[in-house]
């Protein structure tokens, strides 16, 4: 029975710099290919190798609406932000990577400007004025959907259907804990990969195993 590995694209891209520093973090060709082999290492383990089944990666699409600086009240548009190039073009580089399933959520239509957390507590302390804010002072919040619940269903729909023997996350939160308790009470191994990011003691009962097979961020050695 084949292994399947499901990553969760936002917790990825953010321990990406940490975990390769060598590697074009701008460039969405380079970090898909990374994810790509990041997912093929976990099908070596000492005296076997396993069968991959298929890769999940698991996005939102970017933010692409126009809205209105919350100061200055000058346009902008969204798409043509470099976030949102990149994070377009790391989905199109995904879909052209053979045994990769892409999964997207969606963006809540009820994002907003909201005031950064540093300079909210300046301006609840009495530090500056509202007068003294800028543009670069807020950021805009757009809540993502379905990503957790799209993972959840594949881990469910793989377990039932008895189509993997192992299935290997990439992720670095608790919300997997119901998934992966359902699949290991099938019988699946389940493998967390946290990319060496902390995770509490107690997710340890909920998995089979915790390994990372990129190179640990704290332990490479820095030259002056």
């Amino acid at each position: 029975m084949p292994t399947a590995i499901l990553i969760d694209g936002g917790f990825y891209l953010r321990r990406f710099k940490s975990c390769y520093p060598t590697k074009d973090h701008t460039s969405a060709q380079e970090v898909a290919k990374t994810a790509f082999e990041l997912a093929l290492s976990h099908l070596e383990e000492k005296n076997k190798k396993h069968e991959l089944y298929r890769i999940f990666f698991y996005d939102c699409p970017p933010l692409i609406k126009r809205a209105h600086l919350p100061i200055t009240r000058k346009g902008i548009d969204f798409s043509k932000t470099p976030q949102a190039i990149f994070r377009l073009a790391l989905h199109d580089e995904m879909r052209k990577l053979r045994k990769v399933a892409l999964r997207l959520g969606h963006l809540m239509e009820n994002s907003e400007w909201k005031l950064k957390d540093g300079r909210l507590k300046e301006l609840l302390g009495g530090k500056i004025q509202f007068q003294n804010l800028s543009d670069d002072d807020f950021v805009y919040e757009a809540s993502q959907k379905g990503v957790d619940m799209r993972i959840g269903l594949d881990i469910a729909s793989l377990s039932f259907k008895k189509q993997v023997d192992q299935i290997v996350l990439v992720a670095g939160d608790s919300d997997f804990v119901p998934s992966a308790k359902l699949a290991r009470r099938e019988g699946i191994d389940f493998i967390l990969d946290p990319l060496w990011h902390t995770i509490h003691a107690s997710l340890h009962e909920h998995v089979d195993g915790v390994r990372s097979t990129c190179s640990d961020p704290s332990r490479r050695i820095t030259t002056v």
